[in-house]
């Protein structure tokens, strides 16, 4: 099962920036049909981005394609829906019914084209002040949805919102998409970009932020962020070390009918012996994944 701390967008109408991104260590590439191409080269683009679903590759492929509100979604979909593809990224969902319409979609093409069904991952971004507040349908949609990201750029634009440095105005935003999310049964949530290519201290509190909330990982979009990200959301050397410590130690205290026990000055219980199992099953689930590719 691949792990998913990065996330690198890849303009889809600039193939050699394409091939090199297949090449790099982030955990999924998104190939980008809707922002990053401009209206007269969104039909053009979607043979470019065929054509690198094709390609060898070190991570996971990705499509963004438009809006379901635009006139380009329904033939995005119908493109790219190939042997090769790993999930589609659908920008503003709004709606239940938008992945519903989208899961659709998939499912009729992956019929009709002979590919293994469900198979192709589905993530929608929450980027519009609509779209937040459907939230709790949205996660609960019962389609192939794993895990939803936030989007702040659109966001905060259609919420009249001043995305600043700090992002304080985000928080509660975040939050209760790492909660709703939860609530689902869904995977933790992926991040938002951080555009400020010039601010990597900025960049690296964000980061070290919404881990804490309880992201997953974040969407990228340069090449540099990817080892910062990805260093990020794996656990250190010390925090395996002391989460084995605390793992072994509340193992044989339960042996000895003990519940809650200390170690070196921590108090450990359930709850606490549980989220250390969590970060040593994290690592292994990267290893895993780093194996894989």
């Amino acid at each position: 099962m691949p792990v998913y701390r990065s996330f690198l967008f890849a303009p889809g109408n600039h193939p050699r920036r394409v091939e090199k991104c297949l090449t790099l260590s982030t955990d999924a590439v998104i190939l980008d049909l809707e922002d990053a191409v401009a209206q007269n080269e969104k039909e053009s683009t979607r043979a470019v981005v065929v054509q690198a679903l094709s390609q060898p590759r070190r991570c996971q492929a990705y499509v963004r394609v438009n809006a379901l509100s635009t006139p380009w979604s329904y033939g995005d979909i119908e493109a790219v829906v190939v042997a090769g593809l790993d999930g589609i990224v659908l920008p503003k969902v709004e709606s239940a019914a938008d992945l519903l319409t989208a899961e659709w979609m998939i499912s009729a093409l992956e019929r009709a084209r002979g590919l293994t069904p469900g198979a192709i991952d589905l993530m929608p971004i929450i980027e519009t002040a609509k779209g937040y507040v459907a939230l709790e349908s949205i996660v609960r949609s019962g389609t192939r949805v794993k895990r939803v990201a936030f989007g702040a750029g659109d966001f905060t634009l259609d919420a009249g919102i001043r995305w600043t440095a700090d992002e304080t105005e985000l928080v509660s935003y975040r939050s209760q998409i790492v909660v709703h999310s939860r609530a689902a049964g869904l995977e933790p949530p992926i991040d938002t970009v951080w555009v400020d290519l010039r601010n990597m201290a900025g960049f690296e509190r964000c980061v070290q932020h919404v881990k804490g909330l309880g992201f997953q990982g974040k969407m990228c979009i340069h090449p540099d962020q990817i080892p910062l990200v990805n260093q990020a959301f794996r656990p250190s050397p010390e925090e395996l070390t002391r989460a084995q410590k605390m793992v072994s130690a509340f193992e044989e205290a339960v042996k000895q009918g003990l519940a809650s026990i200390q170690l070196e000055g921590q108090f450990i219980d359930y709850p606490i012996a549980y989220a250390a199992q969590r970060v040593l099953d994290r690592e292994a689930a990267i290893v895993r994944s780093e194996g894989a590719l």
